[in-house]
């Protein structure tokens, strides 16, 4: 976990996952304010789990939790073997947009619509990287193989530019001194609007917004979709 906590900025890690029968093994780059105690449904969350099974590709969720219990899962079948090398993976957050990237090319976006009553993250987060466990949602009900352990992930050139929330104030880090609050983050480029559209359109395996009955108002604003 780092030492700071931050109120807006562009974070990124290298990562290499366990090249294992990881059935309910999760590798996680998230942003969090769970260190400031709140309740399990009062906190800000972003992150990236990847999930791995016997026999199948990992696949790569990403979670937005903001001021409540989340529920914003989206997966996407990567078009590479993430446990043979490093990819890299950053999370941008402002006041205008969260985008998770994935070697350079968005995969997703969440923008901020609080105009229209969606809770945007806003609580000050530490950024963390860690491997972990579990046997219901990630694993289906099936055990976990540990015969397999241990279960290694890797992780290199941890970089931060973010605003320290703990030494700012909130309205200082939506500044456009930060240069990702600045214009060119206050949406995709074309080049990345175009590779953004790829990857929904071809990797991406589920989306909360698909649900039945969904919820949350932000789905029907789907605007690069």
């Amino acid at each position: 976990m780092s030492k700071h906590t931050y109120g807006s900025g562009f974070f990124r890690l290298r990562i290499k996952i366990p090249n294992k029968d990881s059935l309910g093994i999760i590798t996680t780059f998230s942003l969090t304010s769970h260190q400031n105690n709140q309740s399990a449904g009062n906190h800000d969350e972003l992150h990236f789990e990847f999930l791995g099974g016997p026999g199948k590709p990992y696949t790569l969720q990403t979670n937005v939790f903001s001021n409540d219990n989340g529920g914003r899962e989206e997966k996407v079948a990567l078009w590479f073997d993430p446990t043979a090398d490093f990819h890299t993976y950053k999370i941008l957050w402002n006041q205008h947009q969260i985008v998770f990237y994935v070697d350079k090319i968005p995969i997703r976006v969440f923008e901020n619509n609080t105009g229209i009553g969606v809770n945007y993250p806003s609580q000050a987060m530490s950024v963390v990287g860690s491997l972990w466990s579990d046997t219901t949602w990630a694993a289906h009900g099936q055990q976990t193989n540990w015969t397999q352990a241990p279960f290694v992930a890797y992780f290199q050139e941890f970089n931060i530019n973010g605003c320290l929330e703990d030494i700012d104030s909130t309205s200082q880090c939506n500044s456009t001194h930060y240069w990702w609050n600045g214009p060119t983050y206050t949406g995709l480029d074309q080049t990345e609007i175009v590779n953004y559209e790829k990857v929904r359109r071809k990797y991406v395996t589920y989306s909360y917004c698909y649900d039945r009955g969904s919820l949350h108002p932000e789905c029907g604003r789907r605007t690069l979709e």
